[in-house]
């Protein structure tokens, strides 16, 4: 899943976290805990980002943008 463009980061996680973390990969399938980290980011920063669409109409992603087009010209 990492891939020649990606970005290393190091992240120290509670013992209690990282538990969780596998119990979660185990039950997906998800494979090593460090691709269910990077999933478990991603779904993070996606619900922020939809959060901050909520506040700021005028930070939506330019899909959101191009699908609210499509809709007004219907």
């Amino acid at each position: 899943m990492i891939t020649m463009n990606s970005t290393r980061i190091e992240i120290d996680l509670p013992p209690e976290l990282m538990e969780e973390l596998r119990q979660v990969a185990d039950a997906l399938q998800l494979g090593p805990i460090e691709e269910a980290a990077i999933v478990a980011i991603a779904n993070w920063v996606a619900q922020r980002k939809a959060e901050l669409d909520d506040r700021d109409p005028d930070q939506r992603y330019f899909i959101n943008e191009a699908l609210d087009d499509l809709a007004k010209k219907k």
